[in-house]
């Protein structure tokens, strides 16, 4: 045993012994332990932040999806509406086209209608005073051969002179 009091390696792991027996008599694992406590609760708290985050982003891309396939559904929805309208927009300007033309064919009508009584009326009219004229100068050619009468040419004198 006197071999083992000289050997260095037994003192050097006495030491050690010793050096942790200290340490333990100082209750310097209770500050390790508390240490190590501290630390894994921060790591637990970061976890579970770490999972809050995640639960919530999963719920933020659940409600992103959710918006999308509400979007691409209003938005299939109004291209079928403007579809739908473009279709009675075609046909509405269909039928007001036709009614124009329609419209438009009865005005030319009427216009072809009073242009043709006004031609007729100026017809007349020409006919008319073509009439006139030759019964006035038929007149006038007859009343130039005739003779005066005496007493009616008289009669027509003492008139002028009691009128004036």
């Amino acid at each position: 045993m006197l071999e083992l009091l000289t050997d260095g390696h037994f003192w050097v792991g006495v030491a050690f012994v010793t050096f942790f027996a200290v340490l333990a008599f100082a209750g310097v694992h209770k500050f390790a332990w508390t240490a190590l406590g501290e630390a894994g609760a921060k790591v637990q708290a970061q976890l579970d932040e770490a999972e809050a985050l995640r639960k919530e982003a999963q719920d933020l891309l659940a409600g992103i999806k959710a918006q999308r396939e509400q979007a691409e559904k209003m938005a299939a929805e109004m291209m079928a509406n403007a579809q739908e309208e473009a279709k009675r927009m075609g046909v509405q300007a269909q039928a007001d086209l036709v009614e124009q033309i329609k419209r438009r064919g009865e005005l030319a009508e009427r216009k072809i209608a009073t242009a043709e009584a006004q031609a007729a009326a100026d017809v007349k009219a020409a006919a008319a005073d073509l009439a006139a004229q030759i019964a006035e100068s038929v007149l006038t050619t007859r009343l130039a051969g005739m003779t005066n009468d005496p007493l009616i040419d008289g009669a027509i004198k003492q008139m002028g002179a009691k009128l004036q």
